[in-house]
């Protein structure tokens, strides 16, 4: 079963250079994690960031989480860009996709 991860979040003021470089390298890695399915990234009008993640199963979100880079990553965004952010993981229940999925 897919399991989704959604974090919200808001950067603190003067951050934007510094997190975009660690967004990026966290972007590329998360692609190459087994499981891996895709992400979605979004801004708000009011600045509120989501970032949508899904893998393949359960396993494979706690490999990402565990991930020594992703969790040292966590651990910087906490110190220096997040003023606040929550996460959700939850397992999807229910899918459907119209059109194909190479035309969205």
């Amino acid at each position: 079963m897919t399991v989704v991860t959604v974090f919200r979040s808001r950067l603190r003021d003067g951050v934007d250079a510094a997190y975009s470089e660690v967004a990026e390298r966290m972007s590329r890695l998360v692609e190459t994690m087994d499981g891996f399915i895709d992400r979605k990234f979004f801004v708000a009008s009011d600045g509120e960031r989501v970032t949508l993640v899904r893998f393949a199963d359960a396993a494979a979100q706690r490999a990402w989480a565990a991930h020594p880079d992703h969790v040292a990553a966590q651990r910087r965004g906490r110190d220096e860009f997040y003023e606040c952010y929550d996460i959700s993981v939850s397992d999807e229940t229910y899918s459907r996709t119209y059109p194909a999925p190479d035309n969205l």
